[in-house]
């Protein structure tokens, strides 16, 4: 059996979400640097490099990307070989949320009731799920969801018989309404299967995974390099002031479904696109 403390959770989560809303990902900025040399658009070429000139003057000044430093999603793979000793997982998760968003100066973004809005004034809680997995391994990914993008996000049950072509159809839709309000360039999560909830899920775990890979599946692979592709001839560009620079990544994740359904998500990440993973 592998014991993991409560204490030491606290404390790298809350390293983590300090980090990870001061901090580009390094594949990110790859992404954006192709961008600028490959965008037509001087406009919009002005506006990729003043993305990157953001995020230097956020590591140097070690302030956030963006002012909407999110609300926290917690993906935890749990081993069935380890203990959590000192407190419960949940508890060491949110602990550690609000830790860093008040030693990190970070926004705190959360209402306790949606209808009443009054904020928590800690961030939390989190929105944790869980997956039990063989083995010893602890594993957490966070992600800080801003909700400029969030909020252009939906999902749709499709009818099994408009198949792929009201998949992109769906997809296409979602983001040509979505326009300038998500802070593009966007990352794509598509989630396709399962159920209406099972979808949104899968289309969130989509947006966690590494930029530069494709789905394993060849099938869902060239979905994903057309989709991208039809995304980026939409002429949204960054920002929303035109271009060829809609999205920078568009990933696909399944599961099966029902065989009187056709479950469709679209979770959209803005330019910033922050998530970190833990291992213990």
């Amino acid at each position: 059996m592998k014991r993991v403390f409560y204490d030491e959770i606290v404390k790298v989560v809350m390293e983590k979400c300090i980090e990870m809303n001061i901090y580009m990902d390094e594949k990110l900025k790859i992404l954006l640097d192709k961008a600028v040399e490959e965008e037509d658009s001087n406009l919009a070429k002005e506006i990729l490099k003043d993305l990157l000139l953001n995020q230097e003057v956020a590591k140097e000044e070690l302030i956030p990307l963006c002012q909407d430093t999110g609300m926290i999603i917690a993906f935890v793979e749990l081993g069935q070989s380890v203990i959590i000793e000192g407190g419960s997982l949940s508890d060491a998760i949110n602990e550690g949320v609000e830790k860093g968003y008040q030693d990190g100066h970070l926004r705190k973004s959360v209402v306790g009731c949606p209808l009443r809005r009054k904020n928590t004034n800690s961030n939390t809680p989190a929105i944790i799920y869980y997956d039990v997995v063989e083995g010893e391994t602890l594993k957490i990914i966070l992600a800080a969801k801003g909700f400029g993008s969030e909020n252009m996000s939906s999902v749709k049950m499709l009818k099994p018989s408009e198949g792929v072509e009201g998949v992109k159809e769906f997809v296409l839709e979602t983001i040509q309404k979505a326009g300038g309000n998500c802070c593009p360039p966007i990352i794509v999560g598509v989630g396709i299967g399962g159920s209406f909830d099972k979808a949104a899920l899968l289309a969130k775990k989509a947006l966690l995974r590494d930029l530069m890979e494709r789905n394993k599946d060849p099938y869902l692979a060239e979905l994903e390099g057309e989709l991208l592709e039809a995304v980026n001839q939409l002429g949204i560009g960054p920002q929303g002031f035109g271009g060829k620079t809609t999205a920078l990544a568009l990933q696909i994740e399944t599961y099966p479904t029902h065989i009187a359904g056709l479950p469709v998500a679209v979770n959209i990440n803005c330019h910033a696109s922050r998530h970190k993973d833990i291992l213990f």
